[in-house]
């Protein structure tokens, strides 16, 4: 259900699902910003886009998508890969960081949401949850490794070769690839791997 249709159907649940969605978005977007300014780069910083606002992050078109079809993306943060002290290092540094940002706001979620219970928490509880799911979803989905997701360019950085060529020579046409497997269902294993695969690595932490 789309996020459009689900403000119509459920405010409540909208608010609960939307602002946890936008803002793990965002902080996914800050981590690689924030891991490239750390490694050397500061094109991201000196853009004003290591920032919570938004506006800064919001792209049209993405959130339309998102709002329509609840699949949407941000505007992805600026890295100048040739400026990092170890660009190859950076690549899979930076791609990486958005999806442990994720995960570590999932892990944050479940953790919350368990001290919650037994005692009444109220909206808090559902938020919390929302944004556990949440993160683990956009985890799982940029581990995808198909370009331009951040799986991606994490195996560009450890391969070499012709496999790596490929990958590269994907990047222009790898948006609508996605859309597409999306569309005919293609990726969902891989995804409820991803997914599962996160999740298990939560509980090695939080049993």
């Amino acid at each position: 259900m789309g996020l459009l249709r689900l403000l119509i159907n459920d405010p409540l649940t909208f608010i609960l699902l939307a602002v946890p969605l936008i803002y793990s978005i965002i902080i996914h977007e800050l981590a690689h910003g924030w891991v490239a300014y750390r490694m050397g780069d500061p094109t991201a910083k000196l853009l004003g886009r290591l920032s919570f606002n938004p506006l800064k992050h919001l792209e049209p078109i993405g959130t339309l998508m998102l709002f329509i079809f609840g699949f949407g993306w941000a505007r992805p943060v600026p890295v100048d890969f040739n400026r990092l002290r170890d660009p190859r290092l950076g690549l899979i540094f930076v791609s990486a960081a958005g999806i442990v940002a994720n995960t570590l706001l999932a892990f944050t979620a479940f953790f919350l949401n368990r001290l919650l219970v037994p005692s009444p928490s109220g909206v808090l509880a559902p938020l919390l949850y929302f944004m556990a799911q949440v993160n683990v979803m956009l985890a799982a989905f940029n581990l995808i490794p198909i370009p331009p997701l951040d799986g991606s360019k994490i195996l560009i950085g450890l391969t070499s070769g012709s496999l790596r060529s490929s990958l590269l020579g994907l990047e222009r046409y790898g948006f609508f690839i996605i859309i597409g497997l999306l569309y005919l269902g293609v990726l969902d294993p891989l995804i409820a791997f991803f997914r599962w695969m996160i999740l298990a690595l939560i509980r090695l932490f939080l049993p």
